[in-house]
């Protein structure tokens, strides 16, 4: 009966979110665009920006259209041969970009960056949180953390209120955050989050349960920092194919690779965020596809003990 019900709800999922997701969707919707997609032009000059999980995939995408685009890119991630390509292959283009190599699992990492951050007197003008990791195996950092939610969200709650304390995020400044289509399968848990013990742990789902919090951190933000003028938004950028899915999602990827996403798709409503800045509507929402959606698909993902008070206080607590 389990596995009945398993299959049939995997079965609904999928036939209510394929088309919508992958490559069909985006290319329907594109039709529609006051600006079709192909002509969509931003001018990002004199802008400086932060893209984390910019040595490849959809951040890597991100760091290199900002750049042509005329803004100065710091492109965050860890000291890779695959950063340093990027930084070649920007350098092949005469673009602004820049590598700040930082691994985001270890938050003492994270708090060098921001001291180095802290000395120079070029603010931000858009944030790209968008490193993020799927793990099967349970890891534990040398600082007592689950691998994954130290890189998916607690370094993107220390690395942003960081360059917010340090004034680096003016009031005209922008924060991107990437979430995923695992959010809408749970509901907010702190208790879930950073999951210590190896017997308690799925991959899978510490991964929904990190870019949940994603979507409520990401609503916090909006509204702590309406005063100020900063604006945060989360979006969904569809299913992509990209290094992570072939790593973590293999069957996944071996059925759908013909309508998945590329980079370019993937990318787009990030970079169309940051350069028309929208009106938001009020209350949880995920911008997919250039559009401001529902937060929630499923009614128990709407009912939680925790608030994103609570969430603030357990991100905020000494790790």
């Amino acid at each position: 009966m389990n596995k009945l019900k398993l299959l049939l709800g995997a079965l609904g999922f999928y036939g209510r979110f394929l088309p919508s997701f992958t490559a069909i969707g985006f290319h329907a919707r594109r039709w529609f665009w006051p600006r079709f997609w192909p002509r969509f032009r931003p001018d990002f000059r004199g802008q400086h920006w932060v893209v984390t999980g910019a040595s490849a995939g959809i951040g890597r995408y991100i760091a290199l259209a900002a750049a042509r685009a005329g803004a100065n890119v710091t492109a965050v991630a860890r000291a890779s041969v695959k950063l340093d390509e990027l930084v070649t292959a920007a350098e092949l283009e005469g673009l602004q970009l820049r590598a700040a190599p930082c691994d985001l699992s270890r938050m003492a990492d994270v708090d060098r960056w921001l001291a180095e951050r802290a000395t120079s007197a070029q603010g931000i003008d858009v944030l790209v949180n968008n490193a993020g990791v799927m793990l099967d195996e349970h890891t534990l950092t040398a600082e007592g953390l689950e691998m994954s939610y130290a890189t998916n969200l607690l370094s993107h709650y220390r690395l942003t209120t960081g360059l917010v304390a340090a004034g680096l995020l003016p009031s005209s400044a922008v924060v991107v955050n990437l979430t995923s289509g695992g959010a809408y399968h749970v509901p907010l848990s702190t208790a879930m989050l950073n999951v210590t013990d190896p017997a308690r742990y799925n991959g899978t789902h510490a991964y929904a349960f990190h870019k949940r919090a994603q979507v409520v951190l990401s609503e916090h933000w909006r509204n702590e920092w309406a005063a100020a003028g900063r604006r945060s938004y989360v979006l969904h950028p569809g299913w992509v194919d990209t290094d992570g899915v072939k790593r973590s999602l293999p069957r996944f990827r071996a059925a759908l690779k013909s309508i998945l996403r590329d980079e370019a798709a993937g990318a787009d409503t990030a970079l169309w965020l940051a350069a028309t800045k929208p009106e938001q509507p009020a209350g949880e929402h995920i911008w997919f596809d250039r559009k401001a959606r529902a937060a929630h698909v499923v009614s128990i993902t709407r009912t939680s003990r925790d608030t994103a008070e609570t969430l603030v206080k357990f991100l905020m607590q000494p790790h």
